[in-house]
């Protein structure tokens, strides 16, 4: 299956956001559920089960000037093999604008026994734009072995590297359960930041498999492992400030 879905936010010039384009297809279904503080709520609904092993999907987000976009998914995603066991694909680009403000808050992807799934990340990120950037990956479900899966997120900051990650966990990848990856954890993940108005951040370690660090740029990187999605959520919703806790659940 071969799907494409965009999401234009534009600032309202009344200090709100309009969606001025939101457009999906099965199964990458956008619906716009409730207003921010002067920005907008979309959730990403699954029209379909998957992905599944052939499918090819994207995802395009652009934030304008002074818009606020929220972005969230209505539950985890449950990476499947197919017959003839072929990869699938999720591709996310997203750009945002100088005073832009975006935030992408999925559920987990769940790598089911058998999948092998790709995702990639790439995100543009204009100097004076703040990110809220949450990736989780729970490896197989209950007494399950993982399939296969490939993370990779690419961020740029005013044109300049802010963060190359890749990620390989399953049968095909040597030594990811081992102590230089996962370690035997069953979940694991990353919260990235990007806060042009925020003071300098020292490193800060959130418990024994998590760490907060600061990047060469206005932002801070948190990354965990854990026994469970539970306890790796966590981990993630530490916020880098107080007052911030409500936009990270």
């Amino acid at each position: 299956m071969r799907a494409h879905a965009r999401v234009v936010a534009e600032a309202d010039g009344r200090g709100g956001t309009r969606l001025a384009r939101l457009r999906g297809e099965t199964p990458l279904l956008l619906r716009r559920t409730d207003l921010a503080a002067g920005g907008a709520t979309v959730h990403l609904v699954g029209g379909a089960a998957g992905p599944l092993g052939g499918d090819d999907l994207c995802l395009d987000i652009d934030v304008g000037p002074g818009a606020t976009l929220i972005l969230r998914t209505v539950a985890a995603a449950l990476a499947l093999p197919s017959r003839a066991g072929t990869r699938s694909r999720l591709a996310i680009r997203a750009s945002v604008a100088a005073g832009g403000t975006l935030h992408w808050l999925p559920e987990q992807t769940i790598a089911g026994a058998g999948c092998r799934h790709t995702t990639t990340a790439s995100v543009e990120v204009a100097e004076g734009a703040a990110v809220l950037w949450r990736d989780e990956l729970v490896c197989g479900r209950h007494a399950e072995q993982p399939g296969d899966v490939t993370a990779i997120t690419s961020v740029t900051y005013g044109g300049r590297p802010l963060l190359r990650q890749r990620l390989d966990i399953g049968p095909g990848a040597d030594g990811w359960a081992g102590p230089a990856v996962l370690g035997g954890a069953k979940a694991t993940g990353s919260l990235l930041r990007v806060d042009p108005d925020a003071a300098p951040d020292a490193p800060l370690v959130l418990g024994p498999t998590a760490v907060r660090m600061p990047l060469a740029g206005p932002a801070w990187l948190t990354t965990a492992t854990a026994p469970d999605a539970h306890t790796l959520r966590r981990y993630l919703t530490e916020p880098a400030r107080r007052q911030d806790v409500s936009t990270v659940d």
